[in-house]
């Protein structure tokens, strides 16, 4: 994509788990008491964090030991979400930069939404729980549409929910799906370096348009890149 003043920005829309939301602390908090609760010993929330991008049933397997029978990592997932489900929102938060980004974007009249491939089992109650349902344009979710990131079908519905043409969208995610999605809608892209990167992701090669290292340098991208001057 040619990255100039002729790219006009309509819409923001944030990846949730590492992008938008630091969500390590609930979720690796649910996966230790999970573990526990089976007789199994908590893992380091460093070697988990990584993971997360990958949803419940990676961490599940990357925690255990590969011979472990797949019903007893069912029972584990089981335990888990339902334990995540009643405390969703303990710790997790908005990134440090974040909500002054998100408050700037409505002051300027430009909407935000997220797509995330957590079940909406999830995703919604703890957008509820942060008080930003009422605030985000749109919500999809990984059992939203029939096919989830790397899949563009969820940035496609996103758009027609707004009412923006992808070409108009930036999309921030901090995993490999997240760009390829993006690209494939012909978004505008940005692999979010803060979040959880497993230690052999190469983000440089993930075709983003470009990294950043935190949400704080999200607003100086686009006043250099967009017509917006936010």
């Amino acid at each position: 994509m040619d990255l100039n003043k002729e790219f006009v920005l309509s819409c923001v829309l944030f990846d949730l788990d590492g992008t938008l939301l630091n969500t390590a602390p609930d979720l690796t908090t649910a996966l230790n008491k999970a573990l526990t609760h089976f007789g199994f010993p908590e893992v380091s929330v460093n070697d988990i964090t990584p993971y997360i991008s990958y949803g419940a049933a990676v961490m599940i397997e990357t925690a255990l030991e590969h011979d472990t029978a797949d019903t007893i990592k069912a029972e584990i997932l089981s335990w888990l979400l339902d334990y995540y489900e009643n405390h969703i929102a303990d710790f997790t938060q908005l990134y440090s930069g974040m909500p002054e980004l998100l408050a700037t974007l409505e002051t300027n009249n430009i909407p935000w939404g997220v797509i995330t491939n957590k079940r909406e089992r999830m995703t919604h109650p703890l957008m509820q729980a942060l008080d930003l349902t009422k605030r985000s344009a749109c919500i999809i979710c990984g059992d939203t549409t029939a096919h989830s990131k790397p899949h563009p079908e969820p940035m496609l519905t996103a758009c027609r929910q707004i009412q923006v043409t992808p070409e108009e969208c930036l999309y921030i995610g901090d995993a490999q799906h997240d760009i390829t999605a993006g690209k494939a809608a012909n978004m505008k892209t940005i692999a979010a370096t803060w979040g959880y990167l497993k230690p052999d992701d190469r983000p440089q090669d993930w075709g983003a348009d470009t990294l950043l290292q935190q949400p704080g340098e999200i607003l100086d991208w686009i006043n250099n890149k967009t017509n917006a001057l936010i």
